[in-house]
């Protein structure tokens, strides 16, 4: 017995035999007239000699008629993802749709098998956020070319073309330098995600110009964009933190770094935030959990799910305008951020009280 799962022919499949477009392939066996007499019985013709057969579960769907949107985010474990996407489904159902939401592991693969999946089933618009390894954009361009609805969050692409709802990263960025700055941190390193990312290169922003406005070097060692990995955040962490010019301040991009940066604080013997300050890009909930309890830069995550859902619907309505919504963010100071630093002639007993 054979055990290879067979492949269903896909109209992707069908565009990229026939050198054409998904949207062309998807009009030519509609019969739409946009499409020539010609390319329509090239496309059936192939359709036939591949055994094409259209998904029998999107056919149903179109027969009922329901109001599906499609989101794909980088990683649904995180609060941050589950939190847009409650806030997605939210507002869907308060309209009348339901969601069908798709993990794309931060794999650029898996989210362009995504936005096929969903082109395939139909749905009437897709929410999506970037992954983290997603350099091209063709998938996109594709959408547009069919004239699907889709909203970008967080990180996002083809701006002009697409609605987007991002959060205000580099002010808030530049808020948590300044008040590691005011609280007396000087050497502050970043610890970041991959460069090509819009929303690494806003946080980056915002913590170099406090820097400049500070008149504070800027030690391209202490700039640390890497993966967004647990483990490869960790040992970056503690590279640093070995160093005989250690940072005494680190600004961490999201929560995995954050958190990531906080075990390496402590597996280096560093007390949080008298040797090592720490602020992290990172949900508010488990934030307030860990001792110390860690500063963070919290998104208003559920509001910018409910938002992107909101200018989705209003394309899917037939708003052609491209609009760019910015949720902004909560710099919460706890324990972690502010060096308690104490009158020369205090004793020691008292200084650790």
């Amino acid at each position: 017995m054979n055990s290879k799962k067979q492949h269903r022919t896909s109209l992707k499949d069908l565009a990229a035999e026939l050198h054409v477009s998904i949207a062309t392939v998807s009009r030519a066996l509609r019969n739409s007239p946009e499409i020539g007499k010609e390319m329509q019985q090239r496309v059936k013709e192939l359709a036939k000699r591949l055994n094409y057969r259209p998904n029998p579960f999107a056919q149903s769907l179109r027969k009922e008629a329901p109001k599906i949107i499609g989101v794909v985010v980088p990683n649904l474990v995180t609060h941050y993802y589950a939190a847009v996407l409650d806030g997605i489904e939210d507002e869907a159902r308060r309209m009348g749709y339901s969601v069908i939401s798709a993990n794309s592991h931060e794999r650029f693969e898996d989210e362009l098998q995504a936005i096929d999946n969903f082109i395939s089933l139909h749905v009437e618009g897709i929410v999506a956020c970037l992954s983290q390894s997603t350099t091209d954009y063709h998938h996109y361009e594709e959408i547009a070319e069919m004239g699907i609805p889709l909203v970008f969050f967080g990180r996002t692409c083809l701006t002009d073309r697409f609605s987007s709802v991002t959060a205000n990263g580099d002010e808030a960025a530049q808020r948590a330098t300044q008040h590691l700055i005011d609280t007396g941190s000087r050497r502050i390193a970043f610890i970041g995600g991959p460069n090509h990312l819009d929303m690494v290169r806003r946080r980056k922003h915002g913590y170099l110009e406090a820097l400049r406005e500070n008149r504070l070097p800027i030690d391209r060692e202490l700039v640390v964009c890497n993966t967004i990995d647990y483990q490869v955040a960790l040992e970056a962490t503690e590279r640093l933190l070995r160093r005989d010019d250690r940072p005494d301040a680190i600004l961490a991009f999201n929560d995995i770094i954050a958190f990531a940066a906080f075990t390496a604080i402590k597996h280096c013997g560093l007390r949080i935030p008298e040797d090592v300050a720490l602020i992290g890009f990172t949900d508010d909930v488990h934030a307030a959990y860990v001792t110390p309890r860690m500063s963070a830069i919290a998104d208003q995550s559920h509001l910018m799910g409910v938002t992107a859902c909101r200018l989705l619907l209003k394309s899917i309505a037939g708003d052609t305008a491209v609009y760019k919504e910015i949720v902004p963010q909560q710099l919460i100071i706890r324990d972690t951020s502010a060096k308690q630093r104490k009158p020369r002639h205090q004793s020691p007993k008292k200084d650790s009280e």
